[in-house]
């Protein structure tokens, strides 16, 4: 490196430090000791049937992590929210409260209601403090849902605000079975000097996302499940954090892979761990054969991270279902719901996407960087290429440049390109019953890339090609992970009218513009 362009990098390093200290100072501070704010509780399994009604109000909560009380954010007092457990097709009423000092709104994650409740800013304007809406929701598909605010989901989400709805299959074989039903919940907050830092201002750390530095299963620090000997357990996971994708394994154990998003998948697969992107949901089946202490870990190349244990006691479980779990099967109901669109898996791209980002534009003349013709900072500040697998696992490599990242300084974007049309300049139309298929690519010559799970909303789709290999396992998803400098192939099934949004869930991206919006008319 040449003396002028280390004096560059040294001036940009020393900028940056003044601009994240000035933000870690005017920052709000959301340690707390207050006695006007109740303490978060245990989280409750709500079950309702059909046609009934249920209040949930999002508020603050006083949260204990590791010995420190935090302010944080909840639904109906706990962290995760309560579980919603309703029966496949029930329709039942949200009454959602606001009682927040931020707007918010309540969205049902993969949940095919009808597009007044859709909770997202294409369907309603944001609640303000105070305010109540209700919500009219239909769950026409089995499997693992979630609930989560739609405006600054970087600050409320990050501070706890989420929650699952487990709707239960009509076909009681639609499932394997199995000894008990388990929810999991992975997140993960960023904790500095004894606080977490954020800003109702404006989004932060929004070149990367928010990667915490503590890791959380159902909100807890060291989350513990106690099991016994020769029980099979059908775990349902939900990664909740704002960017960090999760690599999912118990040590000691098999995974069975039996569902995604929105339902079972075509066939059973057995697995040593899953990949989850911010929103995705995996259905796993566990057999704890033996008396011991299983380690729940999520593990990236460089480095395994413990996030609870499951204890195995000596008793003897009854009825025994190990039988059961040692094949694997075809999952007919599932399959049968694939069948109708074996026809268009193969057809041609109807729409094409391509993800990316301008940055550092406004960043780099503020502080008289150069920009170097690959779209990396001069002096190596930033990285012009993509990690091996396309997965940024962590954002270590550019905390400080990740922590002062607005979205004035990152410009994510999410490109028609037919029509060169980047995020809500994009207006897609289509009939209900279309069957689109739409080829995402994140660009692996972009200024930053990394993975983008991108998310649909009020439709399902299949993934029906991974950079060039077809998939021979088929489940209905709303959200996919698609890897740095690698292509994903989506059958889009067009059912559901209305105005629909289709976003980044990396939550800072979302801030950052990164969003589009689909018409289904009938």
């Amino acid at each position: 490196m040449n003396k002028t362009t280390l004096a560059v990098a040294l001036g940009i390093i020393i900028v940056i430090a003044g601009i994240v200290l000035y933000r870690n100072e005017s920052a709000q501070d959301t340690t707390t000791a207050s006695t006007k704010i109740e303490p978060a509780k245990t989280s409750e399994v709500i079950v309702l049937t059909n046609g009934d009604s249920y209040d949930l109000t999002a508020s603050y909560v006083e949260k204990d992590i590791n010995g420190v009380k935090y302010k944080m954010l909840a639904y109906n007092g706990s962290i995760p929210g309560p579980l919603i457990k309703v029966p496949q097709g029930a329709e039942v009423t949200i009454n959602f409260k606001n009682g927040t000092d931020m707007n918010t709104l309540l969205h049902s994650h993969g949940v095919r209601m009808d597009n007044e409740f859709d909770g997202s800013q294409s369907t309603q304007e944001e609640m303000k403090p105070g305010e109540t809406f209700s919500y009219k929701l239909k769950f026409p598909d089995a499997g693992m849902y979630w609930y989560h605010p739609h405006v600054r989901e970087d600050y409320q989400q990050e501070l706890g605000m989420y929650g699952n709805y487990l709707v239960v299959a009509t076909d009681e074989k639609y499932w394997n079975e199995v000894n008990r039903e388990v929810p999991l919940i992975l997140d993960d907050v960023l904790i500095e000097n004894g606080k977490i830092n954020l800003s109702k201002e404006e989004a932060d750390h929004t070149l990367m996302g928010r990667y915490g530095n503590v890791m959380l299963v159902n909100g807890e620090t060291n989350y513990q499940l106690n099991a016994t000997k020769g029980e099979v357990i059908r775990f349902y996971l939900t990664n909740a954090a704002n960017a960090r994708p999760f690599n999912f394994g118990i040590k000691g154990t098999k995974l069975k892979l039996v569902g995604g998003d929105a339902g079972a998948t075509e066939r059973e697969e057995w697995k040593d761990s899953v990949i989850l992107g911010p929103s995705e949901r995996v259905v796993v089946e566990v057999l704890f054969a033996d008396e011991g202490i299983y380690a729940i870990e999520h593990k990236t190349p460089d480095k395994t991270y413990a996030l609870g244990n499951v204890v195995v006691s000596n008793d003897i479980v009854s009825p025994y279902h190990g039988d059961i779990f040692g094949t694997l099967r075809t999952n007919d109901i599932a399959k049968a719901s694939f069948d109708s669109y074996s026809e268009y898996l193969n057809k041609p791209v109807d729409k094409e996407l391509r993800l990316t980002i301008d940055m550092m534009g406004s960043m780099s003349s503020g502080m008289g960087g150069h920009m170097m013709p690959d779209g990396s900072m001069m002096g190596g500040m930033m990285m012009g290429s993509p990690s091996p697998d396309g997965i940024e696992w962590e954002d270590t490599d550019m905390a400080m440049m990740n922590q002062m990242a607005t979205k004035d300084m990152t410009k994510w974007k999410i490109v028609d390109t037919e029509t060169g049309k980047v995020n809500t300049d994009i207006a897609w139309n289509f009939k209900a019953g279309d069957k689109v298929k739409v080829r995402i690519t994140n660009d692996e010559k972009s200024a930053h890339p990394m993975q983008h799970p991108i998310h649909f909303h009020g439709q399902r789709f299949l993934v029906v090609n991974e950079n060039g290999s077809m998939n021979d396992n088929l489940v209905w998803k709303d959200t996919v992970m698609v890897p740095a400098g690698q292509y994903v192939d989506i059958l889009l099934d067009t059912t559901n009218p209305g105005e629909w949004m289709a976003h980044c869930h990396i939550a800072e991206h979302l801030e950052a513009g990164m969003m589009f919006e689909f018409t289904v008319t009938e």
